[in-house]
């Protein structure tokens, strides 16, 4: 998902420019720090104490210069209202994390006012067309026919979650003026995979063929997770 993204970021920006980055729901900063690597200034938020505890001990470990492009933020995605002005950030990040959220539209609508004119938003939310996909390709054939019609599902840490439809969360976008300009499916071979599996060792070889379908169909449209990304008018 990193080549996806950089790759809209690359087609949107003049090269070398040092862009400012809002990540929402950044867990332990693994996206955020990349980012700062490459030359942007980063903002994560993180509500998990523990998540942001991480990212902090992460940020630590990295040269000043880098160190000095991220600040990290505790709160809830929900009020970037309070922490940010409008049109403060280039891009917007908000990844795995509308899947815990029950309304989202408030959400995506409060990322896209902090984003300014011209601006990405780049989502990463659970598949709501293809949920039967997991439990079908497991042998659960009961868990397969009670998916297709709803958008809820339990996630493999035992929570009660939802997932986004591509064509709602479309009209979403379409309704807060940041239509859907490009959108790729993840995890379309490997959902199944046992957590904790070794790496494999033709993993080069895996990527490409996940990379691949992610942007072909009919495959990334049974993808476990879609990436969508938006453009502020």
């Amino acid at each position: 998902m990193a080549r996806q993204l950089d790759e809209q970021i690359s087609g949107r920006f003049p090269v070398g420019q040092r862009l400012r980055v809002l990540d929402v729901g950044m867990g332990q900063g693994t996206q955020a720090l990349r980012l700062a690597r490459l030359g942007h200034q980063v903002t994560g938020v993180e509500q998990d104490t523990r998540m942001i505890a991480a990212a902090r001990e992460a940020v630590t470990r990295e040269p000043e210069g880098i160190r000095e492009r991220v600040r990290l933020v505790q709160g809830d995605g929900r009020d970037t209202g309070v922490h940010f002005l409008p049109g403060s950030f280039d891009v917007v990040l908000c990844h795995g994390v509308l899947m815990y959220v029950e309304e989202p539209d408030p959400l995506v609508a409060g990322l896209a006012r902090v984003l300014a004119p011209g601006g990405l938003l780049s989502l990463l939310v659970r598949n709501g067309d293809a949920l039967a996909m997991r439990p079908g390709l497991s042998g659960d054939w009961a868990g397969a026919l009670a998916a297709f019609d709803t958008t809820a599902y339990t996630n493999r840490l035992g929570l009660d979650v939802r997932a986004d439809r591509l064509t709602s969360l479309a009209a979403t976008l379409d309704g807060i003026a940041a239509p859907l300009h490009a959108w790729y499916g993840v995890r379309v071979f490997t959902d199944t995979a046992a957590d904790g599996a070794p790496v494999p060792e033709d993993l080069e070889t895996l990527l490409a063929a996940e990379e691949r379908a992610g942007r072909t169909d009919p495959y990334r449209g049974v993808a476990a997770l879609l990436h969508l990304c938006g453009v502020r008018g």
